[in-house]
């Protein structure tokens, strides 16, 4: 294999630069050529490519965002859609891709493989909600984005006395709102892999207002319900006043840390040597600090639920 192509698809995630950079390097290290594919599956289709080097990837492993840019394609759903993107990338000379990103991204990079076309995938997501791994490159830093911006939000709530209600990112998982309130000192976490219970709710901000508790602290990722209308129904039931933060996709952007750019330079890097000794169908992943791979298949078929000893313990320490 002389020739491989690495793109970011779906969602962006710091720490994505670096998954590219380590993806250049390694390869030219084992002599192999790397294109860059710009915007993802849209541009595979329309055959918008860039050779990468050594120098194009230098200083980036400490920027957010993805330099290959990202996009979403309605069009390489259909068989004629990836049928054009395998041309262009054959045509190109590429004998292989690298795809980062998340489940969408490994959906289409299974059809590649499918069709004979090597591939391996590396998980980048803020979600941390694919199986087969521990952690997703972007997880931590979007952690401690969050968990920044509830310490500055506990100092308001405090000196007003109020109670904040958080909203953070994750439609289907609620990783990131347990890790972050968890990690934050969240009275209750909400999120949509468990039923929410309005009744322990109350009971916590009534526990703590007789303890002589000056605020409280609400997480809710956003698949778990509206933050707003968490406010409306808490207002309903005790008439307590509340205030709604959604922190949207800043929690997305920034200057990746140092697990997310050391976590994307290993996987980057695993992820060209199968490549180039054959291997596809695979993405590569972090189980107990061991780089690892596992079937897009597998994958794809599971779901990663949250730790409930995690959850436990967030509920043991919200008094």
């Amino acid at each position: 294999m002389k020739t491989i192509g690495v793109l970011t698809s779906g969602g962006d995630a710091p720490g994505m630069n670096a998954a590219i950079r380590a993806v250049v390097r390694k390869a030219q290290k084992l002599g192999v050529e790397v294109i860059g594919v710009s915007r993802g599956y849209a541009r595979l289709i329309q055959g918008d490519f860039r050779r990468l080097t050594s120098s194009i990837v230098a200083d980036t492993i400490h920027r957010g965002g993805t330099i290959l840019l990202t996009a979403r394609s309605d069009e390489f759903l259909t068989e004629a859609g990836r049928a054009r993107a395998l041309e262009n990338a054959r045509r190109e000379g590429m004998e292989g891709l690298v795809v980062i990103g998340g489940d969408g991204s490994f959906r289409g990079a299974l059809h590649l493989h499918r069709k004979g076309f090597p591939v391996i995938g590396v998980p980048a997501t803020i979600d941390n909600d694919i199986p087969g791994t521990d952690y997703t490159i972007g997880f931590d830093t979007a952690l401690n984005t969050a968990v920044e911006a509830i310490n500055k939000i506990r100092d308001t709530a405090t000196s007003h006395e109020r109670i904040f209600i958080i909203e953070i990112m994750g439609r289907g998982s609620g990783q990131l709102a347990l890790a972050a309130g968890l990690a934050g000192g969240a009275e209750s976490i909400l999120i949509p892999e468990r039923p929410i219970d309005y009744d322990e709710i109350v009971n916590r901000l009534e526990r703590g207002r007789k303890r002589g508790k000056l605020h409280s602290i609400i997480v809710v990722a956003e698949g778990a319900g509206s933050a707003l209308e968490v406010s409306k129904e808490i207002a309903r039931r005790t008439a307590l006043e509340s205030r709604v933060t959604i922190l949207g996709h800043i929690q997305r952007g920034g200057n990746p840390t140092a697990f997310d750019r050391i976590l994307a330079s290993r996987l980057g890097a695993r992820a060209v040597e199968l490549l180039v000794s054959g291997v596809s169908g695979k993405m590569v992943g972090i189980k107990d600090n061991r780089v690892v791979d596992v079937d897009l298949e597998e994958v794809l078929k599971g779901k990663k639920d949250i730790d409930q000893e995690v959850y436990e313990l967030a509920n043991d320490l919200a008094l």
